[in-house]
């Protein structure tokens, strides 16, 4: 499976951070808040693209593509396993800022989430253009056509991923 790879060597200011918050067992909740990740979602009909960055909010990486249908399911393992503080879902918008058609299958699935998990908030970002971004990113990239076509998952892993970069800019 072609994916696309980044290696990011932390700065010493990040690294000095990482030690100053991790170096403590008896963290309080505030500094477990520190470290909690921010997961976005590329919410698509029949596939969904999610990102994630690392505990300190600094790097956002692709997580996985998932079966939207199996979607809740992951997202309520995935954060009893790993300290989500805050989730980011693109709201599907045209161009022209009117809603897309995906817009109400993404709500419902807003609502679905905070009611079955209200202490893990959820929040909408502009997702306009992400996938034409993504796309663009992925050619660059050097992944080979024929790769494109048999991983139709990793446009919306780089979309969820830049929907979360943009968001923490």
């Amino acid at each position: 499976r072609a994916r696309l790879c980044r290696v990011v060597m932390p700065s010493a200011a990040a690294s000095m951070i990482l030690r100053a918050r991790l170096g403590s067992s008896s963290r309080t909740k505030a500094q477990r808040a520190a470290l909690a990740r921010i997961l976005s979602i590329d919410y698509g009909k029949k596939r969904t693209g999610l990102a994630v960055t690392d505990p300190l909010q600094i790097i956002a990486n692709g997580l996985t593509t998932v079966e939207t249908k199996d979607l809740l399911d992951f997202l309520l393992k995935y954060v009893k396993e790993e300290e989500v503080g805050q989730i980011v879902i693109g709201k599907p918008m045209q161009p022209n800022g009117q809603p897309s058609e995906n817009l109400a299958r993404v709500e419902a699935f807003v609502n679905r989430w905070r009611k079955v998990s209200p202490s893990v908030p959820i929040v909408f970002y502009d997702e306009r253009f992400t996938s034409v971004l993504a796309h663009r990113a992925i050619i660059d990239g050097g992944v080979k056509k024929k790769a494109r076509r048999e991983n139709k998952g990793l446009v919306d892993e780089v979309s969820a991923t830049i929907i979360l970069q943009d968001y923490m800019n």
